[in-house]
């Protein structure tokens, strides 16, 4: 798949073992930390909060907020 974006942050509809552009772009934040992710190397979402995440770090911090707590907490 041909990604193009210019720079722009895409919109996108996280499903369970892929993503669907809503609208184009070249990379999404990370719902946690605001890191930039290239959708080329976008690997960790949640497709019940529909937010990415940099990594799987992230990913766990974000699971554990939606479950009020936090990492070790």
């Amino acid at each position: 798949m041909m990604l193009l974006g210019g720079g722009r942050e895409a919109r996108i509809q996280y499903d369970d073992a892929t993503f669907r552009l809503i609208s184009h772009g070249d990379h999404v934040l990370c719902a946690v930390t605001g890191t930039r992710i290239p959708l080329t190397e976008l690997k960790y979402w949640s497709v019940a909060r529909q937010e990415a995440y940099v990594d799987a770090h992230a990913s766990l911090e974000a699971e554990c907020r939606a479950r009020g707590g936090a990492i070790g907490g």
